[in-house]
């Protein structure tokens, strides 16, 4: 199966750059308000207002992220035994999986950008590998819109000279930290193997809207979604708890405000705080939408509750090996601010986390909190090609059914090295502990630790 979607992988960018008629290395020129796939794209967040790039008709880019890795964790528990019968297999579901060192399902996302007219383009990107879903899937699509040709109107001009509209199934734009989380075989701009443990990523069908004012380094975002990762058209016969009501599906808001600035040659200084907040949903995946999951693999993981499952592996049953979800499926109220600040090669990056929510059988919402702080040092000065860095992320939350809140602390430190601008490798040590949890879950005593070293090509 996977050497079969690698092959089209490799069919599919060559039948491609043969069509295009215009020769791969310019193709990285020619698409406007763009982020590039590669190294040029680490610390950029939302598109710049600068129009760079002259039109000249319609141009297509075909891209690619690729990510292999070799890990060698081991984890460790004290829970109390728990004999289940989980479909036809019978065991202790608190026992872990026996770890070996070895490679990893290597991922591969498909990008096409597409310049469709002045100021304005598509983003089409597929899942071809990934450890959650193993056939190829259509992540996403959106149109994004930083001029209004069609309109021939000076206003309309006027007006988007500061403004950005983006259209589509896409990443919500709540916090910062998606910017630079690895995405399946994307991972070219996190410094690190993995992405927080609690991870926010979902994609929604939606719409934002940017005021972006280059020259004072404000900006501010709105947004209104369907909620959703899986729309649906059917009415709910779920009953919500909490009203006593047949669940309804209402539209998500989301908002960010900021401050970016290149304060002179050496210092770049930015700060926003946002929010995403749903009343009711059929099933909200803010905190459980990544298609490619974790990129630690089978920690924490039970061997009898994944041979129980119609899975055939434990990569699949506990996809997001090593991350928290606080289950907030119905009801969701989130709240980010970050820092970001670059001193030279002196990177720091910073996220306070507050969420609360609920799921449909609840009757009120339960809260969890998130802490994150990089410290990443990039030299030789002029060309940034390695790092070091140290990641802290702490979660505390209350879940169902435990006695006392629990909390989950990662330490992860990494090193780097860009070969080329497209091409990356990393090692990263971590240190991740499961605490509060009770004697009867698999995570009382949890912990896990060791050293991945990862390959990633973005183009």
């Amino acid at each position: 199966m996977k050497t079969k979607i690698f092959t089209l992988l490799g069919t599919v960018i060559i039948a491609g750059l043969a069509l295009i008629p215009v020769s791969a290395s310019a193709q990285e020129g020619q698409i406007q308000f763009y982020r590039p796939n590669n190294k040029q794209g680490i610390n950029v967040f939302e598109t710049s207002k600068k129009d760079t790039v002259k039109f000249t008709g319609l141009k297509v880019k075909v891209g690619g992220g690729f990510a292999l890795a070799y890990q060698t964790l081991r984890h460790e528990n004290t829970a109390t035994p728990v004999i289940k019968t989980v479909g036809t297999a019978t065991g202790n579901v608190n026992a872990l999986t026996s770890l070996i060192d070895g490679f990893n399902l290597p991922m591969a996302n498909l990008n096409f950008d597409v310049q469709l007219a002045d100021g304005i383009r598509l983003n089409l990107t597929s899942y071809l590998s990934s450890r959650h879903h193993e056939d190829t899937w259509v992540k996403g699509g959106y149109l994004q819109m930083d001029k209004l040709p069609f309109l021939h109107s000076q206003l309309a001009d006027d007006i988007m000279k500061n403004v950005t509209v983006v259209i589509g199934q896409y990443d919500i734009d709540y916090g910062d930290q998606h910017y630079r989380r690895s995405d399946g075989g994307n991972t070219i701009y996190n410094p690190f193997v993995e992405n927080y443990v609690m991870d926010e990523f979902a994609t929604e069908m939606g719409m934002h809207v940017y005021y972006k004012c280059p020259k004072t380094g404000l900006f501010a975002m709105g947004g209104i979604t369907n909620g959703e990762l899986n729309e649906t058209t059917i009415q709910s016969s779920k009953v919500d708890a909490e009203t006593g009501l047949l669940n309804t599906y209402t539209p998500a808001f989301l908002g960010k405000l900021g401050f970016d600035k290149q304060l002179n040659p050496d210092f770049r200084f930015r700060v926003t705080g946002s929010f995403y907040t749903v009343n009711s949903a059929n099933s909200s995946t803010l905190y459980g939408g990544d298609r490619t999951a974790s990129h630690y693999y089978n920690v924490m993981s039970n061997p009898t509750t994944a041979a129980g499952t119609t899975l055939t592996q434990a990569v699949d049953y506990n996809a997001f090996s090593g991350r928290f979800n606080p289950g907030f499926s119905q009801e969701v109220h989130a709240y980010m601010g970050n820092l970001f600040l670059k001193y030279k090669g002196l990177e720091f990056f910073g996220t306070i986390e507050n969420s609360k929510g609920r799921t449909i059988t609840e009757t009120s919402n339960r809260s969890a909190s998130q802490f994150a702080a990089d410290v990443i040092y990039r030299f030789p000065e002029k060309t940034e090609n390695f790092w070091l860095a140290y990641r802290y992320n702490t979660v505390t939350a209350t879940i169902v059914g435990n006695s006392q809140d629990v909390s989950v602390d990662r330490n992860a430190a990494s090193l780097g090295w860009f070969m080329t601008k497209n091409i990356m490798m990393k090692a990263e040590y971590v240190n991740q502990q499961y605490k509060n949890y009770d004697a009867t879950s698999i995570f009382n005593g949890g912990k896990f630790s060791g050293v991945v070293v990862e390959a990633a090509i973005g183009f």
